[in-house]
Formats: C-alpha cells, structure tokens, sequence
C-alpha cells in the first residue's frame, strides 16, 4: 500500500514523504535516545540508598551515576569503565553532594550563636562521618542516625538551644514518638540517637550535664522459625509451583504494579533459596552479593560449601555449610551454565536482575506470598515469618538435631554472637533440646 505523507519542516517549507508501508511500522517509531538508562545495567551500592544508581546507556561505554537529593535527580558520569571503579566515583560523588549542606560551626565561639539544637546535631553528625571514613562506624548506622535526626528529631528539637533542653521536653518527646505506636526497639534507637547529640554537647562543653533520658524496657520479639514439618512443606510446595502465578488474579493487577510481568511467576529460584538458607544459615541481606566466586566446595572427610562472603554486621569469617548444600549448590551451576550464567561474578538468585535492591525485594514478596497460600504466615506464638524465619530455621535446626555443637562455634559460623542465639534463637528450644535427659529414668538399683 502506497501512503504519502506531508508535513512542515523547521523552515515552512512543505514536504512530502512517500512510502509503501503502514505508518504504524518500525520505521515512523520514534526511536529511544540513546542516552537513556538500560535497565539491565542498573547496579547499586550496597549500605547507600536505592537512589543512587549506576547504570550505562547505549551513547557510552562509561558508567553514569545518578541519585535524588534536594528536590531533584543529580545525573554524572564516572568516566569508568569498570564497574569497581565507578563505584568508588560514586561514593566519594554521593557524599560531597549529601554532605555539603550539613553547616559547620566554631566550636571554641564563646558566645551562644551555633548553640542551637540542630547546628550541634549537625556538627556530631560531621563528626560520625568520619568515623565512618575511618571504619569505626558502619554506614547503616551513620544513615540510621541521620534519618532518625532529620525525620523526628531535629523538627523536635530543632530551634531549641542545647542547654536549655530539659528532662520535661525529652520526656515529652518520648510520649510523641511512643504515640505512633513504634516497637520499643525503635522507641530506644530514637533516644539513643538523642543522648549521642547531648553527650557531644557535653564534650564540645556547650552544657555541663546530659539531661536524664528515660529508659525503654525492650521487648523481645523474635521472627518465627519453621518446624522440620512445615519446611518439608514449604520446599515441596515451592517446587510444585513454578511457573504457576504467585497471584491469583494477574488480570486484576495495577498497570503500575511495582512487580514487573517476569516475576509474577513463581521461579526455581524460590525453592533454591528456601534450601540454600536453611543449609548455610545466611542472611536475606547476602542473597544480594552472593556470587560463585564467593563460594568454595570443599572435599574430604566432610563435604561443605566455604561461603567468602562481604562483611555484614561487623563480621567478615567465611561461613561453613552443612552438606546438602553441596548438592544444592552444584545442581543450580549446572542448570545455570546451561542457560549461560554460571560465571564467577555471576549471582547465585536471579542472575539476570542486576538491581539486587529489586531481587531481593522480588524473593521476598514471592516467599511472602508462598507462605499465605500455605497458611504459614505466622508463627505458633503469633510471631511473623519472613525470609530471615530460614535463618532462624537453620539455627535452631542445628540446636536441636546437632551432636555436640557448642554456642561459639554456631554462633561464629552464623556471624552472629552468642548472647544473639541464647535471646532469639535457643530461649525457646532449651527443654526441647534436653528432651532426652527430661524423659530418662534412673536405674532402680540407683534409687536405693
């Protein structure tokens, strides 16, 4: 079919355009600039917000950078070409802009100018971020602070001079923050970020004495762990469902869904991380880096995975599997070969989503959604299940059903602390874990 088309060009002048096809075709689409991001090489830092982005487009070979801050998007490019590099111009990037605004005072000015609340917040605040340049402070605890200051905080106390705040306004305080009804956890993060304000204003000799701060009695609330039974359960069920809708309606779904159309479908890799976790004791938070470079099978008298994984919460020790983890992990690098991953820095969930924020949010709401169909949802005792539940699975598992194992050694290969397991993991497995001393007889003879 022939159509001609007319059109005005940028000097007035009328042209025409002939052509034997539809207009619909791939040749009238207005071509994607090349400029734009390519969503698969969507890479971000872990410890820093999702915000920050480094990603590639098809005009360069170099990695742009780019993150929200101050009511708008600050795009740049690295002028890397390794990601590792680009990493490193986006840190140092990130910081300059976020940390810029943040206003400095004279801390030896005699006079009260600079001694409000929030100026000496934001000098403590300069002071914790070298800590964490130095590596004495974690960046998830610098941005915890931060976002404790700036969302409740700082609108309390703003204003206020550092010496005038009293033991009534932090009580005051307090009662706002406890009307929100927030965990008492949380309620003790929050006056913790306070006294950390007052005891820097008692170092810099703005006040002579931190007001007294009330005390929050924590309560203990552990995430449920799952019985031998329901992960039998669980794995099968996995198994059973893949390639089946995690919803049951996927007509009904929102254009603006925030799970785009490839996950709506349970995958392999759901049932590969419900049996991965349970025999490695990992944390939801290392599915993200997990690669096969980090991992090692060992060979010999026992057979176990050695886990070389990134430092998470202060401890960096490889973590030491138990022995089906092996066939596990060697059953998902053949079929992960096949299919053209399987490289060293390749990942071992969802290998083809480079956003490992999104991956892991995605494994997440699917292990989520498996455990109300199976009505798994919540513990016995009422306590909510998520994927950290398969951590806690494989810690409890191994006090009950492990011969000999002491506390420091669990708790050193889980990267964990001792006094971690005695309050969450073992507290309720104490009789259960003696059950045959609690059922033996003595011998007759014995009694007399």
């Amino acid at each position: 079919m022939c159509v001609e088309f007319s059109f005005l060009d940028r000097k007035g002048v009328h042209c025409f355009l002939v052509s034997n096809k539809a207009s619909n075709d791939s040749e009238f689409r207005r071509s994607v600039s090349r400029a734009c991001p390519l969503r698969a090489t969507f890479t971000h830092i872990e410890g820093l917000p999702s915000t920050l982005t480094l990603y590639k487009t098809k005009a360069s070979s170099r990695w742009q950078c780019r993150f929200f801050h101050g009511g708008k998007m600050i795009v740049k490019s690295t002028r890397e070409i390794k990601l590792e590099d680009a990493k490193r111009f986006a840190v140092a990037f990130y910081k300059v802009h976020t940390e810029s605004d943040i206003p400095k005072i004279d801390l030896n000015h005699p006079g009260g100018e600079g001694r409000d609340f929030k100026t000496v917040a934001a000098q403590m605040m300069l002071r914790e971020a070298a800590r964490r340049d130095r590596g004495e402070l974690a960046e998830l605890s610098y941005r915890a602070d931060k976002t404790r200051l700036e969302t409740e905080i700082i609108p309390f106390f703003g204003d206020l001079s550092i010496s005038s705040i009293t033991e009534q306004q932090i009580q005051s305080f307090y009662s706002k923050i406890e009307s929100r009804n927030l965990s008492s956890t949380t309620l003790s993060l929050y006056l913790m970020t306070l006294r950390k304000v007052l005891k820097f204003a008692r170092a810099s000799n703005f006040i002579t004495n931190v007001p007294i701060i009330p005390s929050v009695k924590i309560r203990k609330r552990s995430r449920g762990s799952f019985t031998p039974t329901e992960y039998v359960r669980l794995i099968r069920s996995a198994r059973g469902l893949i390639g089946v809708p995690v919803l049951n309606n996927l007509a009904s779904i929102p254009k603006r869904f925030w799970i785009i159309p490839r996950y709506r479908y349970y995958p392999r890799d759901i049932a590969q991380v419900i049996a991965f976790m349970v025999n490695s004791f990992i944390r939801p938070s290392d599915l993200r880096t997990l690669r096969h470079r980090h991992v090692e099978v060992v060979r010999g008298n026992h057979n176990y995975l050695r886990l070389t994984l990134p430092e998470t919460k202060a401890h960096d020790a490889p973590i030491v599997t138990l022995r089906p983890a092996v066939r596990l992990y060697e059953h998902l690098l053949t079929i992960q070969r096949s299919e053209g991953f399987g490289k060293p820095d390749d990942f071992l969930f969802l290998p083809s989503e480079q956003n490992r924020n999104y991956g892991l949010a995605v494994l997440g709401w699917m292990f989520r959604n498996l455990l109300e169909r199976l009505d798994l949802r919540e513990g016995p005792h009422g306590h909510p299940r998520t994927l950290y539940s398969l951590r806690h699975t494989a810690i409890t598992l191994r006090l009950l059903y492990g011969t000999g194992i002491d506390m420091l050694t669990l708790a050193r290969n889980a990267r964990t602390s001792v006094e971690m397991i005695e309050r969450h993991y073992a507290s309720a497995l104490t009789a259960e874990r003696n059950i045959g001393m609690l059922q033996s007889k003595r011998n007759p003879k014995e009694r007399n």
